[in-house]
């Protein structure tokens, strides 16, 4: 089951726990740790990875025919410099019928991904629109990780002043 979260906390949670993946393996490496967490709100109700085949087919039955957020958390460390920000994307799933999502459930594919569904894989068929950034739904906004990797470490990132 899902937890309601107030509407401004979404990014918090998961900066927070980019943050914490990044300095966790930093501990251990050196050079620079990409961290990065995702959840899906749909009214007010964080989706994280479905814990089993019933709760896949309940997030996908709560977010058909409906927008929804995905907030992606990104976090870079460095030694003792870091980074983090947030992306937020809207998506508008198609209304699905319950053969559909009984199908898409029998594939594997909702089992491992935030919300119950992969955008690059056999649940795009599930996507009506999006307003924002595709790679944030993927997993990993790039625009935003190339972004704070040329503040934390500008030698990286070729082309950029």
């Amino acid at each position: 089951m899902g937890r309601r979260v107030c509407p401004c906390a979404p990014h918090r949670l998961v900066r927070e726990a980019a943050l914490a993946k990044a300095r966790s393996v930093a501990a251990r490496e050196s050079g620079v740790v990409l961290g990065a967490d995702t959840i899906v709100v749909c009214d007010g109700e964080v989706l994280g990875k479905p814990r089993d085949e019933r709760e896949a087919r309940r997030m996908l039955r709560k977010l058909s025919g409906k927008w929804h957020r995905v907030y992606t958390g990104v976090a870079l460390v460095w030694g003792s410099r870091q980074r983090v920000a947030h992306e937020r994307t809207e998506v508008a799933f198609r209304a699905l019928s319950k053969p559909e999502i009984e199908r898409y459930v029998a594939t594997g594919e909702p089992m491992d991904k935030a919300g119950a569904y992969a955008i690059q894989g056999e649940g795009a068929g599930l996507v009506r629109a999006i307003r924002g950034c595709y790679t944030n739904v993927i997993g990993l906004p790039l625009p935003r990780v190339i972004q704070l990797l040329a503040e934390l470490h500008p030698a990286t990132v070729r082309g950029r002043r």
